[in-house]
């Protein structure tokens, strides 16, 4: 009797002893209530609770978790149906207001994340889902955020997955984005047409430009070729004249010089005068611009004797008409 009694004490004392310990695991905690009533939380580790008196009523982890939004259908502000899905992120902070401020938590969180998204989605235009995007979910993250502090919770990440428009809808941006490359390849084209054409334009004229200086220059230095010609032409012909002069005078000198040395000279320039009288004369009626010239034959005899008594003159030491600028006609005979 005495052994049995031993086993039932003992079996009573480790039945309340291990009632009393509670452990909780790294990353969860726990509320207990007293009698019906919220009386302290348990924090991971060893925990001791009186046994018939207190109770863990809930238990929950404290990580941050991911919840799972099925596709909604919306309505944008342009009244285009489209299907919205997303996936938010959030942890309990509050373990105490997460179990006695709303009955489902998690049931009332996919609830408030469907009605923000519709309400997003319904300030917007088709064109706007696609392109914000990141805007649509900062939006979600604050208003998410603002809505479920009341109940202990902290939303940490709003993403939107996918967003499916109809059919119908689907169809028409098509068309419209076939429409749209289009007349994006027309512009380009056109843009591409325009400046061919201005390079073309502006290459002729670049090469008018270069042709007309080309021109310019070349007529410069053509008149530049054509001074320097008539500056040596001219030159040249002063040059000829002077030395013209002054191999008259040399041999105006040499004629005079011998006419007063040599008698007989003065027959032999008779002659050679009358011979060059008659030569000019020739000349004068071949030339191209020849004209007629009508001469006396019985004047020549009276030339010839002017001639002589020129010569004469200077053989006798007169001053020479040739240099003094005296004229002799051919009407003068020796008086």
């Amino acid at each position: 009797m005495e052994q049995l009694f031993l086993l039932v004490f003992l079996a009573l004392g480790g039945g309340a002893v291990a009632g009393t310990v509670k452990v909780v695991n790294q990353g969860n905690e726990a509320l207990v209530e007293r009698l019906g009533s919220y009386n302290k939380k348990l924090e991971p580790g060893l925990n001791f609770v009186i046994p018939f008196l207190d109770k863990i009523v809930y238990q929950e982890t404290i990580r941050e978790k991911v919840l799972d939004i099925p596709p909604q259908k919306c309505i944008t502000r342009d009244n285009v149906g489209i299907e919205v899905d997303a996936v938010f992120y959030w942890r309990i902070v509050d373990m105490e207001k997460a179990w006695y401020k709303v009955e489902n938590l998690q049931s009332a969180m996919v609830n408030m994340v469907l009605t923000q998204i519709r309400s997003e989605m319904g300030q917007l235009e088709l064109d706007q889902t696609f392109t914000a995007r990141s805007q649509i979910n900062e939006l979600l993250l604050r208003d998410l955020d603002i809505a479920t502090d009341p109940w202990g919770v902290k939303v940490t990440r709003v993403e939107l997955r996918d967003i499916i428009p109809s059919q119908a809808v689907r169809e028409s941006m098509e068309l419209q984005m076939s429409a749209e490359r289009r007349r994006r390849a027309a512009i380009l084209n056109s843009e591409g047409e325009r400046e061919a054409a201005v390079n073309t334009a502006r290459g002729k004229a670049e090469a008018q430009i270069l042709d007309a200086e080309a021109r310019q220059k070349a007529t410069i230095l053509q008149a530049e070729a054509q001074q320097k010609t008539i500056v040596l032409q001219a030159q040249a012909e002063r040059q000829q004249q002077v030395l013209k002069a002054q191999a008259t005078a040399e041999a105006m000198q040499i004629i005079t010089n011998t006419l007063k040395s040599e008698a007989n000279a003065q027959q032999a320039l008779q002659f050679l005068l009358a011979q060059n009288y008659l030569e000019m004369g020739t000349k004068i009626g071949s030339s191209d611009s020849s004209k007629v010239m009508f001469m006396d034959p019985r004047s020549i005899p009276a030339t010839l004797e002017g001639m002589r008594s020129i010569v004469t003159d200077a053989t006798n030491g007169n001053s020479n008409p040739l240099f003094s600028g005296e004229i002799s006609t051919g009407n003068n005979r020796p008086g």
